[in-house]
């Protein structure tokens, strides 16, 4: 049996993507993490402030080649957990089939439900594929002027995608 997928989306996936990634991963779940790109250019590898901030972190720093999302990429994720509005609103219009699937990590990080439901009954009673984003919902991308940005951007995705991760698994039912 395949392990449940989380493929998050960025636009060149060469930084927010490949952070968030690297933290599922570090969690060491019952869920694959993946990561790409609505507009990336296939096979460069992350940049050395991604890599930076990422062992700042204490995280492994993953043998991350980019990739192009495409349908059939997005298919096949359990969940598509994207970086910004754009990229949800870009997964709508090519593959609105894992729009049910896809929302901003900030939005997924406050608003899954916890329970003892599968994932996949939990996704389906959000109406993912008409829920309103806001900006509060979007992870920014770092300044590429400021190498410190890098590290905030990390910060903060790790403190997303922990909490992501704690809304992944199904609780234990309560009571008896």
């Amino acid at each position: 049996m395949t392990r449940p997928s989380v493929l998050f989306l960025c636009t060149g996936n060469a930084v927010r993507s490949v952070m968030a990634a690297a933290v599922l991963d570090a969690h060491g779940g019952p869920y694959q993490a993946t990561s790409a790109g609505t507009l990336a250019v296939p096979g460069q590898p992350m940049g050395w402030r991604t890599r930076d901030a990422l062992v700042a972190l204490g995280l492994p720093v993953p043998p991350h080649r980019s990739r192009q999302a495409t349908p059939a990429l997005l298919d096949q994720a359990t969940l598509v957990v994207a970086m910004a509005r754009e990229h949800v609103a870009w997964v709508r219009q090519w593959c609105p089939g894992a729009a049910e699937r896809t929302a901003t990590l900030p939005w997924l990080a406050s608003r899954l439900p916890l329970g003892p439901a599968p994932l996949t009954e939990r996704l389906g009673a959000l109406h993912l594929s008409t829920a309103r984003l806001s900006e509060q919902d979007e992870v920014a991308e770092p300044d590429p002027e400021d190498p410190a940005s890098y590290q905030t951007l990390a910060a903060r995705i790790r403190t997303l995608v922990d909490e992501l991760a704690r809304r992944l698994t199904p609780a234990p039912p309560t009571g008896g």
